[in-house]
């Protein structure tokens, strides 16, 4: 007997610091916490931009302040491992996390394990993982956001890639939520167009997918409240969150990637980005993130723009499913649905994306980023391991559904 959910819950960052500038109170936040020692966890090229060095010039002399910048994008386990290694050198009280979702991901699962004595990969989601739960742990994680895009400064979760495996898989617990996300728009004015398009496009596809995931009631409900998945469905909260992220995002993307010193685009990109990763995390994803995880794994394309080519796909085959929440969806991003039939409502949607992809940079097709037709049926294969991303999706998926969509993407 299906017992469907009645209850839903809503959690972000512990504390979340939003506007132009806000990187600079950093050092107040650390000592208002009584922190006497970080650990930074970020990349070369933003040590060697300045970046970091700027972000931490609030940061007082009596903190000690240790640095491990040797996250590469798409992190593997090695480079988590090494992370964790470092902090239980150093024995940080905090850990500061600085760059793009990456460097926020690792420095998340730092913090959270850097008491820990398994494994990385005993915490990743089954089949791939054990699914171990992960610690509560008393070393605490700023997120400091340099891209619009990730949404990592306010999500549970942090992306692992398999390289043996070609592969991407997660990590997802309430104790990887940061105890604070700083986020200063500032800090991406000096982003690269095709970063800014790439990271862009990732949020638009986190909104539009928790726009369009399962409704929570619609879910079965937990034996008990610790049972509740992290990805619970969308609820009234979260399509609020959604809808606003696609608005600012739809607005403000072209003009970022086009000027990047345009400061109010930069700004609403990094609200909108917040406020996606804020709705997704509750809300949850849908196929186009499944799809996404074995294509980049196998072909290392950047995140944001394989999701960006597959999204326009994914919106054709749910269009049947959700009418009212694709036209929603197409009148944000701009489209006069007047009129229009039920059954062209997806579609436009579809091509609404499909134009500001263009507009931006994104390659049309999968075929653009290495992906051949002999490719899918093992790509679709990879996708149905992925089931925590593939229940939320309003339309079910067999495997040859997904062959379809992957096919139709090239």
């Amino acid at each position: 007997m299906h017992d469907p959910e009645t209850v839903w819950d809503f959690a972000t960052a512990d504390r979340i610091k939003f506007g132009t500038g806000a990187s600079e109170e950093l050092g107040d936040e650390l000592a208002d916490r009584d922190i006497e020692s970080i650990l930074v966890v970020t990349d070369d090229q933003l040590r060697e931009t300045g970046t970091v060095e700027t972000a931490l010039e609030s940061v007082p002399e009596r903190i000690d302040v240790s640095i491990f910048d040797g996250v590469e994008p798409d992190p593997g386990i090695a480079v988590y491992e090494s992370a964790i290694a470092t902090a239980g050198e150093h024995a940080p009280d905090a850990v500061v996390g600085i760059g793009g979702g990456s460097s926020l991901d690792v420095a998340k699962v730092t913090g959270a394990l850097a008491d820990s004595d398994r494994e990385v990969l005993e915490y990743v989601a089954p089949p791939v993982g054990d699914g171990e739960a992960v610690p509560d742990s008393d070393v605490r994680v700023v997120g400091i956001p340099t891209t619009a895009g990730t949404g990592s400064e306010s999500s549970p979760a942090a992306v692992v890639s398999l390289p043996d495996r070609e592969l991407k898989v997660g990590i997802s617990s309430r104790h990887l939520f940061p105890d604070l996300a700083i986020v200063d728009p500032l800090l991406t004015v000096t982003l690269p167009p095709a970063i800014t398009a790439s990271s862009g496009m990732d949020a638009l596809t986190h909104a539009i997918e928790a726009y369009t995931t399962r409704r929570f009631d619609t879910k079965p409900a937990p034996d008990r409240a610790g049972d509740r998945p992290d990805y619970g469905g969308r609820t009234e909260l979260t399509d609020m969150y959604a809808e606003r992220a696609i608005e600012l995002i739809a607005g403000s993307l072209q003009r970022a990637v086009n000027n990047g010193s345009d400061v109010e685009a930069r700004r609403d990109m990094s609200l909108g980005t917040l406020l996606a990763g804020i709705a997704f995390t509750n809300a949850g994803l849908g196929a186009t993130h499944a799809m996404a995880y074995p294509v980049a794994g196998e072909n290392h394309t950047p995140h944001g723009v394989t999701v960006a080519v597959l999204l326009p796909e994914v919106i054709r085959y749910n269009s049947s499913t959700a009418v009212d929440r694709y036209a929603r969806i197409g009148e944000l991003l701009g489209e006069d649905l007047t009129g229009v039939d039920d059954r062209y409502v997806g579609e436009r949607a579809a091509i609404a994306v499909e134009s500001l992809a263009t507009d931006i940079g994104i390659p049309s097709g999968l075929s653009e980023l290495g992906v051949d037709s002999e490719d899918v049926p093992r790509l679709a294969e990879k996708t149905e391991e992925i089931q925590r991303l593939l229940v939320g999706n309003p339309r079910r998926f067999e495997r040859e559904d997904l062959e379809d969509v992957l096919e139709a993407a090239r």
